[in-house]
């Protein structure tokens, strides 16, 4: 609460006080919530994987801003499962990712390339990378990766019915795979050794959902998963 100052001269002869409040920085909340209005846009890059602009906007909060926004056409990311054993096992892969400086375990993952469906990226994808098919697939989340700044979505299919064949990856890209038991993959995950987002999010979700991990947490939701 803001302090009130005395002012001697706004005493009047009653007794009375007047006291003038400051006035609030904050904008007026509407009682209707508006759309965002673009006041400008420019385009300071653009390149064959992404494109970033220079935006001002009046967001619907009032708020005039300069946002810079990385333009990106969505992502697939494939969540393979193993079902044949107990536990079920997980398809990972292992690459070097220069923005990290390391290497890192990750799912198998990929853009979606113009005129692409989504189910259509992701087959493609696990079979270039990993040489693996699947019978069954089934979207199980969609995200945005990092919407401070980012526009790219992530939709996560969790693939089923595996059938291992040859891989066909990029010219620039050098990928190890393996089957790793789910508990294992969730310790990784807890031990920091899967750094990567898109990864820890669908792992723990087969984690919960499995019926064979999280069977006990949730046996209405566990049997609908395959």
């Amino acid at each position: 609460m803001r302090s009130l100052r005395r002012n001697p001269r706004s005493l009047g002869r009653g007794g009375c006080q007047i006291v003038c409040m400051p006035k609030s920085s904050k904008p007026a909340r509407s009682s209707k919530r508006s759309k965002e209005r673009i006041i400008s846009s420019r385009t300071v890059y653009r390149g064959p994987v992404f494109s970033v602009t220079t935006d001002h906007v009046e967001e619907p909060n009032g708020v005039r801003a300069r946002r810079d926004v990385i333009h990106h056409s969505g992502s697939i990311v494939v969540l393979a499962v193993e079902e044949s054993s107990s536990p079920p096992r997980v398809l990972l892969e292992r690459q070097y990712r220069h923005a990290a400086k390391d290497y890192l375990w990750e799912l198998p993952a990929g853009r979606i390339d113009p005129g692409e469906q989504e189910l259509q990226a992701a087959k493609r994808e696990l079979s270039e990378e990993t040489g693996y098919t699947a019978g069954t697939w089934r979207r199980i989340l969609k995200f945005y990766a990092s919407p401070g700044f980012v526009a790219e979505t992530m939709a996560v299919y969790m693939a089923t019915g595996l059938r291992a064949g040859e891989a066909q990856p990029e010219d620039d890209e050098v990928i190890y795979k393996r089957l790793v038991p789910l508990p294992a993959a969730v310790r990784m995950i807890l031990r920091g050794t899967i750094q990567d987002a898109k990864t820890i999010a669908s792992v723990l979700w087969l984690d919960h959902f499995s019926p064979t991990a999280g069977a006990k947490k949730n046996p209405k939701i566990a049997s609908r998963v395959g």
